[in-house]
């Protein structure tokens, strides 16, 4: 027995005899800032801090539990599917000033219940993606794009709680209508201007462009097909008139004996 007062010696904890040990660190190593990034150690939310720090591509090592994600200022050009799948508890995620061109259909999937804020704004982006876009319910910013002002531009916009705050920064950089080249978008749209039917009308004088090549084609070819038969009836008519005529027998009119 130990002597009164004297405490026994502590084992040290080791993951054999307490598996909870083992898990625990394993979930804080998987729980790690990704390279290149800050992580402020701080209660409450946890934030992923990647601006300016040369990226070209999302990265994959972002902790499950984050809740803001800065990754502006960077240069990443693409948005594949489900780069931010895992990211169930993210609210807030900053694309900004970067070069995205390409945004895959399924690159939100996982946010469309609990994302807050999608900052896209600064960036290259012609054509809005509205497959990986209508279904979140988070305000969305796309000012300062160059926007091609299309039929499917406004369809998409239809379908997408935009940031009210960033509507009148964005414009049409290029549009089926020069006359709309420069102006902000919202500015287009509140005039009364559908550039759906602008869309039907350019496809419909296409066709009727088309329907009149082919009738001109199908006349043409008929003429053409009439006269080369007549020429060839004319020729067989000059040469049969250029045939010697038979001379008539002196006795093929007196009576027969």
């Amino acid at each position: 027995m130990n002597p009164r007062g004297m405490q026994s010696p502590r084992l040290p904890l080791t993951t054999a005899q307490h598996p909870w040990l083992f898990l625990f660190l394993c979930l804080r190593l998987g729980a790690s800032c990704p390279q290149a990034c800050k992580c402020p150690d701080h209660a409450g939310p946890v934030a992923v801090h990647c601006s300016d720090s040369g990226l070209q591509e999302v990265p994959g090592d972002i902790p499950a539990d984050t809740v803001l994600l800065k990754l502006d200022a960077n240069r990443i050009s693409r948005i594949p599917d489900g780069a931010f799948q895992h990211l169930h508890q993210l609210r807030e995620l900053d694309l900004s000033h970067n070069a995205v061109e390409t945004i895959s259909p399924a690159a939100f999937s996982g946010l469309a219940g609990g994302l807050r804020l999608l900052d896209l704004s600064h960036n290259r982006i012609r054509r809005i993606p509205k497959d990986s876009l209508s279904k979140l319910s988070a305000k969305i910013r796309l000012s300062h794009n160059p926007l091609h002002c299309e039929c499917a531009l406004q369809e998409a916009l239809w379908e997408l709680k935009l940031d009210p705050d960033s509507v009148d920064e964005m414009a049409c950089h290029t549009s089926v209508q020069e006359e709309f080249v420069g102006q902000p978008l919202i500015q287009v749209l509140d005039s009364g201007v559908s550039l759906c039917s602008t869309h039907h009308k350019t496809t419909d004088v296409a066709m009727l462009v088309t329907m009149f090549g082919w009738f001109t084609m199908v006349v043409a070819y008929i003429v053409y097909y009439v006269r080369h038969n007549q020429e060839d009836a004319r020729r067989h008519l000059e040469y049969l008139k250029s045939l010697p005529s038979a001379p008539v027998p002196k006795d093929l009119g007196s009576p027969v004996p």
